[in-house]
């Protein structure tokens, strides 16, 4: 697993290139999840994306993902669960402090992040920490809620199919894969 999380971040363009086409597709879906009802369909895609991102990125389905703010890195793979840059500790050769044995998930981020266009500048972006609410959560349809509401194209509440919207679809961290 380890392995494949760092041929992502040595891929990291262009998996971020595919993450924007993948999310405007999704945005384009949004009246079949409306549709269809997001609450009904959180838990089958939550599945598929716990099964794409564990596999690429190790993901730990926090909900509210930031992986195009990181380089491909997930910082959630960070033993200190470290959202917005590396810890004291790093060694010197680029090591965590806690795992000796694995690269600093930051070191990391950062070799992603200067192979995405904008992405150095984006890590300078203070991300929140987690709402534990979203653990589990799609972040993929969390973003189509965000999009959606931003352009104004759904009545408040709308996009979630009820008046009010889950903890994933309030999560506010930007930057999402």
């Amino acid at each position: 697993m380890y392995a494949v999380r760092l041929w992502s971040v040595r891929h990291a363009r262009g998996l971020n290139a595919f993450y924007r086409g993948f999310e405007a597709t999704l945005v384009r879906l949004n009246s079949l999840f409306r549709a269809l009802g997001y609450e009904r369909i959180e838990r089958p895609v939550a599945r598929v994306e716990k099964a794409v991102k564990g596999l690429l990125f190790d993901c730990r389905m926090c909900g509210q993902c930031v992986l195009s703010s990181t380089g491909m890195s997930c910082p959630m793979n960070c033993p200190k669960s470290l959202r917005n840059g590396p810890c004291g500790g790093v060694r010197a050769d680029g090591n965590c402090e806690v795992k000796p044995d694995m690269r600093c998930v930051w070191v990391e981020a950062y070799r992603g992040s200067e192979r995405i266009p904008g992405g150095v500048e984006s890590m300078s972006k203070v991300q929140f920490a987690v709402d534990q609410r979203s653990q589990g959560h799609s972040s993929w349809l969390r973003v189509v809620r965000e999009k959606i509401d931003a352009k104004g194209d759904s009545p408040k509440g709308a996009a979630t199919g009820s008046a009010t919207a889950t903890p994933a679809a309030t999560a506010t961290p930007k930057g999402v894969p």
